[in-house]
């Protein structure tokens, strides 16, 4: 499977997949365009990035002392040391055991100190604090679902934890015990405003910390490469205060799935969600959605989707979700190389074709699962930070969509 996507990768287009590629770029919604935002692992706000700073620091400071003691040993030397000052012959000092030992301990010692200001950095990064909120980051080929362990769903709600796709909520100014791991190939956590990356590996759990002492979103990005779409595995990290984190939870915990009313292109979605067309094809195999019969494990949560402002794991944000989900219900890989969501269109083998009318019966259903406004985080966000990188409302243009949708049918080999 993996050796089929970096094939992929290598495919060399066409002039008209190069024609329709350099009109996407050119357009004003181009594939993965994002919000402006600061991605900085100069970022003080977060601890894990204050001790990489003061770490640096040393580590600076220490390399201009040595480049001035280096540079004046060299120049004094030149001047006093000159051919037309000095006509005797210049005296030898091989077997110099003091300058010999001076020579050795001084690097020797500079790397001492590095080194154990490397590990007290990593001591007090690396060891996960106790009380430390934990969260579980699950990767998959090209997707996140994050999970909460402490965090279950009521009783009358369901059952299982709470979990999210693509969309990472979190308490700030409390310390964060992320978990990875990865349902396939090797992926990378990063959020580079909120501390290191991480390796997410098959049947490996690794454990760390990040934080951040600022409400706000931060942007997170894949960053082992693991396949055509590595670049556009991306997701969000919303921090909230702990008061409005708490509504969050409670909200998550009670949330259960709307049961649209009969009659409507919502309950006719649902209908396809949950039973496919023709007995094939049900979306809930692969998708869960807390409070109904939908328990897939292999596709991101689709519980709150509604209430997110972000499709594709962040390649779509705002108005531009509106925008591409029809298409990306009806034949994902075509707007999004490397996707192995089945397509809708008859492509593929076992799945049927759904018209246009039930794709957007389906959108109507998946639109239906919302948060409750005392849940729904990118209005808190919002209110509480006005100069957070919410994911603002876009309007492309028509000839900017059906460029970038020509650029990728033609990546794709016209599929």
């Amino acid at each position: 499977m993996l050796n089929s996507l970096f094939c992929r990768a290598a495919w060399r287009p066409s002039r008209a997949a190069k024609t329709a590629l350099g009109l996407a770029l050119l357009s004003s919604s181009a594939l993965g365009q994002q919000v402006n935002q600061s991605l900085s692992i100069g970022d003080l706000s977060s601890g894990y990035n204050r001790e990489m700073f003061w770490l640096a620091l040393w580590a600076i400071v220490i390399s201009i002392i040595i480049f001035v003691g280096v540079s004046w040993a060299l120049f004094y030397t030149v001047q006093k040391f000159r051919e037309d000052k000095n006509d005797a012959a210049p005296a030898q000092f091989h077997g110099n055991n003091r300058l010999e030992v001076t020579l050795v301990a001084v690097p020797v010692v500079i790397v001492i100190v590095l080194a154990l200001l490397t590990v007290r950095a990593m001591a007090r990064l690396n060891p996960t604090p106790a009380g430390a909120y934990p969260v579980t980051a699950v990767a998959a080929q090209f997707y996140w679902n994050f999970e909460y362990p402490n965090v279950k769903v009521d009783a009358a709600a369901g059952t299982g934890l709470v979990t999210n796709g693509n969309e990472m909520i979190v308490p700030s100014k409390t310390k964060i015990a992320v978990t990875a791991t990865s349902r396939d190939v090797i992926h990378g956590f990063w959020v580079p405003n909120l501390g290191g990356q991480r390796d997410a590996i098959p049947s490996v759990k690794k454990t760390w910390q990040i934080d951040n002492d600022k409400a706000g979103v931060y942007q997170g990005n894949c960053t082992v490469l693991c396949g055509a779409s590595h670049a556009n595995m991306r997701f969000k990290v919303i921090a909230l205060p702990e008061a409005e984190y708490q509504q969050f939870v409670s909200a998550a915990q009670a949330y259960k799935a709307p049961v649209a009313a009969a009659g409507t292109a919502a309950a006719a979605g649902y209908t396809i969600f949950m039973q496919g067309k023709g007995g094939a094809g049900a979306c809930a195999a692969c998708h869960r959605v807390q409070g109904t019969a939908a328990a897939g494990q292999s596709g991101p949560d689709l519980s709150f989707f509604g209430s997110r402002r972000t499709l594709g794991a962040g390649v779509w944000e705002g108005a531009d979700v509106d925008t591409h989900l029809h298409q990306w219900i009806k034949a994902s890989s075509s707007i999004k190389p490397g996707s192995v969501m089945p397509h809708y269109d008859g492509s593929t083998q076992g799945y049927p074709t759904l018209t246009d009318q039930e794709l957007t019966d389906l959108e109507a259903y998946l639109k239906t699962l919302q948060l409750p406004d005392e849940g729904n985080y990118w209005m808190k966000i919002s209110a509480l930070v006005p100069d957070a990188p919410v994911p603002a409302a876009q309007n492309p243009t028509p000839s900017s969509v059906n460029a970038i949708t020509s650029a990728s049918t033609a990546m794709n080999g016209g599929k």
